[in-house]
């Protein structure tokens, strides 16, 4: 399951992304908003970092118009590794290196098309494991360290 989210900027986008997992039945859910009327990213962002961080959802997905804010929210939950995702090789590396389970998008500079590709890739991308593992486990220490 997906946890969706997006903010007015970035409804447009996730409107198309949602689109998108319809057509491959990806199981989903939206966690607002549901209108391009202005409202506060953090709102969504803590929704969908939480279904993460609580392993209700396994991955999440993200837009607002830059993406630098819902991936600065969605990061302060534990187990959460979100990125911003501007291109396809961004985000094949990020994923197989950084095992990202939040893809935050920018809405102002991401078409669809684009969005849809890197999620596509993003799903498909493995994880390589090995030295890899251990910097997510250094990771994991840090959140342990310092999210108490």
């Amino acid at each position: 399951m997906i946890a969706i989210g997006s903010d007015h900027g970035g409804y447009k986008l996730k409107e198309q992304i949602k689109k998108y997992l319809d057509e491959l039945d990806i199981e989903y859910e939206d966690f607002g908003t549901d209108s391009e009327q202005r409202t506060d990213y953090p709102i969504y962002a803590k929704k969908v970092a939480k279904e993460v961080s609580l392993k209700r959802c396994e991955l999440g997905i993200l837009a607002c118009r830059s993406g630098a804010g819902m991936a600065l929210v969605a990061n302060k939950f534990k187990g959460v590794r979100a990125a911003n995702f501007t291109n396809e090789e961004e985000t094949r590396l990020s994923t197989s290196d950084d095992k990202i389970n939040v893809a935050v998008f920018g809405g102002d500079y991401i078409k669809p098309d684009l969005a849809i590709r890197m999620i596509r890739i993003w799903l498909a991308t493995e994880f390589k494991g090995g030295r890899y593992e251990q910097r997510i486990k250094m990771i994991e220490q840090i959140e342990e360290e310092n999210m108490k």
